[in-house]
């Protein structure tokens, strides 16, 4: 039914179950008029999925998307249904097991063909761009900026969504040409309230949300917030109490990962290489550190 290795999964199979779609992380079914989406334990670095899986990874993606969308509910409506494994379709309960604590069940949604980034540190491709032009996403910013440095306020970084390979950052005036004025201004001016938001209350937590990238569709009830939500796959997570700009942070995301695979001068081109044990386990750790934090409960499962 599915592929197992340690208490990690990295294939679903669902017999009778219409798959949708399958990226690099997720499984989606297509389910009387919903979608179920399933979390694996499967890990990407520089566009390429890994041969080795993250314990618990899948697990700490939905459940932490699952806190932020109760958190959020007041901001923004989203595609949620149930991550109630009971309440699912009968037709799911020979699946329970694998389901649990790593699925949730969704409306679907016309996602909006591009990805809404809030910055409110200058990091990653954003400083990258800022070491070129002294902008990120034409938006100028002061100069003498270091790297991880706090902006002096959150900016809005819209990027396309990429099937394969990098997502590219575009300008706001792009944005505006392929989704149109209205939208464009709604869907920034919705990330960045709920960046600002999310990373306050994160910060009361001790970890800082450098960045983070959000996903909207519409469904029949108007435009809601999906896919997954301030995790550390979609986010920059800092320890607060290490918090040094001039350089790069330590992190709870999957930097730990990009860094073994610069240390080990892999090319980046298929086959991805396998990761060691400790460095798999090391970065779970990571990743379940920042649901315990962020959440104040344990993971379930």
């Amino acid at each position: 039914m599915t592929q197992t290795t340690d208490r990690v999964l990295l294939h679903t199979d669902f017999p009778g179950l219409p798959l949708h779609a399958s990226g690099k992380v997720r499984d989606v079914y297509a389910l009387n008029g919903h979608l179920l989406f399933v979390a694996t334990d499967r890990i990407s670095a520089f566009d390429y999925v890994l041969a080795t899986g993250i314990p618990q990874k899948g697990r700490v993606l939905t459940q932490l998307s699952l806190f932020w969308f109760d958190f959020l509910k007041s901001l923004v409506p989203n595609h949620l249904v149930t991550a109630d494994v009971s309440k699912y379709p009968a037709a799911l309960a020979k699946y329970k097991d694998p389901l649990e604590g790593r699925s949730m069940l969704v409306a679907k949604a016309e996602m909006v063909a591009v990805e809404c980034v809030a910055r409110g540190y200058l990091s990653g491709s954003g400083w990258k761009e800022y070491k070129q032009s002294g902008a990120v996403c034409g938006i100028k910013l002061p100069a003498g900026l270091k790297e991880s440095d706090k902006l002096p306020e959150p900016i809005f970084t819209p990027a396309t969504k990429a099937a394969s390979g990098h997502d590219e950052n575009i300008s706001f005036a792009d944005m505006v040409k392929r989704v149109g004025p209205e939208l464009s201004e709604t869907l920034r001016d919705l990330t960045i309230k709920i960046y600002k938001t999310a990373a306050d209350y994160a910060l009361t937590k001790g970890i800082i949300i450098a960045d983070t990238k959000f996903e909207f569709g519409h469904t029949a009830e108007g435009l809601v917030l999906g896919d997954e939500v301030l995790t550390p796959d979609s986010s920059r997570f800092w320890p607060a109490d290490k918090y040094k700009p001039g350089g790069a942070q330590e992190s709870y995301d999957k930097q730990f990962v990009r860094d073994y695979l610069e240390s080990i001068k892999w090319n980046k081109q298929p086959p991805a290489p396998a990761l060691p044990e400790d460095v798999a386990r090391k970065t779970s750790e990571k990743y379940i550190e920042a649901y315990r934090r962020l959440t104040g409960r344990e993971l379930k499962g």
